[in-house]
């Protein structure tokens, strides 16, 4: 490897000081935490997740027996569904909130939506749909309909319930099977139960003072209004032409769909509480010929080639964009030689190097000395998501576009017609709330109630933070499997990552299902040894979250150990892919696979 091959020509410890001062301020601002959302289900704006997209049909309840039940039709569900069918499991039922297959991509239509991953690694089951994405990074639509293929190629509608939210999933333990009841009467008796709700489930609202009296028009991103916009997703809102629109939130959602709202909106406010790092996105459609040349198995290996070049674990990086940037700075830097503590201060560096040319290119684009310093991100690179985009910067040059920029104090209050901030009035037509939504491995519990042995919760006991074997199997609660949003693995590429935890849960399903086991459940011991390990690889995580500047990641700068026992393992999602191969290969220690009484 190369030495000292990037340049350092910068003050890391100014650097550090001015870090370690935007956190501070936020805190200190901000010190409540997570409270200052709230969720609009159960809100006085709960109706306003009603599905805009697609008519309410309505049916019998159902009740009836399965093998298997899967919660959830977004990526982790398909991919837990074909799974199991090639696995040749195809008793299966699906229940999906939604009025159709997609998940995040159904619900998030907002005029921009598009990946921020490259589409070949980010879409599943590429090769098995034969789709080809039209270029490197595709729009929503897009995305969407390649989830209907895989539901269509997998005959998944005739599985599905849609429009169905489960109220609770109970064990009985007379039966060894879960009964799972939905909101539309349905009482389902599966064998085996996979959680797959996704990592993003319930958008959430910003609790400033007034909220709830703002009179004009309004709607969270995930819920995009395009009667009242106009236009659609590749068409210009025309309706907003002599509206005045504020948007709360600068964060990936609100990177993507900014620009639009800036072409048709007689004025955009855009009000930033802590600007997100914008890199070069460089989009361009995809080459046919260089994608029908791809060889059988290809998919896999670009996933795969993503993992490690993002860690700076191989000289070959096919993906060669913004995410892989920094393992390209690690493979020119590290030496073999290098203790880990050296490592750990390179990389550091690196870091450094990341964002001084994120904020460097801020001001060669944007014209107003102010507003570009407004806009320079002042944390590390993971602190907060990374967002790529080629348009979004430049939109702040526009005459009919201000940058309300609240110094991390964020918006003050709200009125029937205006939104307040920095001591001043800003009266809008039409407030669109791009705030996100609750990052699922850092709730308490699961987002529907799941009641095990002794009727036990799993938000009871998972209290302080999550306890499981793999992020998968939870003692006490037999054949409930979780699609891996805790202790397993994410990277940056979540689709991989569910790939590999739908594959290991199929085989355990498969196994079992030939031993003609009635139930499969993880001791205590090896629960709570995984724990352990999860606890030790990850501790030094938690300085990690502690030293960012707030944000959903860390609990809005409020990191505590659920930061831990609630994340990844600590290592990558190959690492975490040969642990459960080798783990099924050993005869699945610690996982107890009951047999059915003669």
């Amino acid at each position: 490897m190369a030495e000292n091959t990037t340049p350092f020509n910068f003050d890391s410890a100014a650097l550090r000081k001015k870090y370690d001062y935007e956190r501070d301020k936020r805190l200190n601002l901000r010190p409540e935490g997570e409270a200052q959302f709230f969720r609009m289900r159960g809100s006085q704006f709960e109706g306003r997740l009603q599905d805009p997209y697609t008519e309410y049909q309505e049916r019998d309840a159902r009740s009836e027996d399965v093998e298997v039940a899967i919660i959830g039709g977004g990526f982790a569900g398909l991919l837990a569904a074909a799974r199991l069918i090639e696995q040749g499991i195809d008793d299966i039922r699906i229940f999906e909130r939604g009025g159709d297959f997609g998940g995040t991509w159904y619900w998030n239509r907002y005029p921009g939506a598009a990946c921020d991953v490259e589409s070949y690694i980010y879409l599943p089951l590429l090769e098995e749909v034969g789709t080809m994405p039209s270029a490197r990074y595709i729009f929503a639509p897009e995305i969407l309909e390649h989830c209907r293929a895989i539901a269509r190629k997998y005959d998944l509608y005739s599985r599905a319930l849609l429009h169905t939210s489960i109220n609770e999933a109970r064990l009985d333990e007379a039966s060894s099977r879960w009964i799972i009841k939905s909101d539309r009467g349905d009482e389902i008796r599966a064998r085996f139960v996979i959680l797959a709700s996704g990592h993003y489930r319930e958008p959430k609202l910003p609790g400033i003072p007034g909220i709830e009296t703002f009179k004009q028009h309004s709607f969270h991103t995930s819920r995009w209004d395009y009667d009242y916009t106009g236009g659609s997703p590749y068409e210009p809102m025309e309706k907003l032409k002599d509206k005045v629109v504020g948007i709360i939130g600068t964060g990936a959602t609100a990177v993507q769909c900014i620009p639009h709202l800036a072409k048709t909106a007689k004025h955009l406010f855009v009000f930033q509480r802590t600007p997100s790092s914008i890199d070069v996105r460089d989009n361009r459609p995809t080459d046919p010929e260089w994608y029908n040349s791809l060889k059988p198995g290809w998919h896999q290996e670009r996933m795969r080639n993503f993992v490690l070049a993002v860690r700076g674990m191989t000289p070959v990086d096919l993906i060669q964009d913004g995410w892989t940037k920094f393992g390209k700075l690690i493979m020119q830097n590290v030496r073999p030689d290098m203790a880990e503590k050296q490592i750990e201060e390179l990389m550091q560096l690196i870091d450094f190097r990341m964002m001084e040319d994120i904020r460097a290119r801020i001001d060669t684009i944007i014209t107003d000395r102010d507003t570009a310093e407004a806009l320079k991100p002042w944390y590390n690179w993971l602190c907060k998501r990374p967002c790529y985009h080629d348009e979004y910067l430049d939109v702040f040059n526009q005459p009919n576009v201000t940058l309300v920029d609240t110094d991390g104090k964020g918006v003050e209050r709200i009125s029937e017609d205006a939104v307040f901030a920095n001591g001043q009035e800003y009266k809008v037509d039409c407030l669109v709330f791009a705030t996100g939504f609750e990052l699922s491995p850092y709730e308490k519990g699961t987002p529907i109630p799941v009641i095990g042995r002794g009727d036990r919760t799993l938000e009871d006991k998972w209290e302080h933070g999550a306890s499981t074997l793999h992020g998968i199997h939870v003692h006490d609660f037999p054949n409930f499997m979780l699609s891996g949003t805790r202790q397993g693995s994410w990277e940056n590429n979540f689709p991989f990552a569910q790939e590999v935890v739908a594959t290991h849960i199929a085989a355990i399903i498969r196994k079992a299902m030939d031993r003609g086991a009635d139930t499969v459940e993880v001791t205590a011991d090896a629960e709570q040894e995984w724990v352990n390990i999860h606890r030790q690889r990850s501790q030094r995580n938690l300085a990690m979250w502690r030293d960012c500047t707030p944000s959903y990641f860390n609990q809005e700068g409020r990191a505590d150990e659920r930061v831990i026992l609630n994340g990844t393992f600590g290592g990558s999602a190959l690492e975490f892919e040969e642990i459960l191969i080798q783990w099924r290969a050993d005869g699945l220690p610690g996982l107890v696979m009951a047999e059915k009484e003669a």
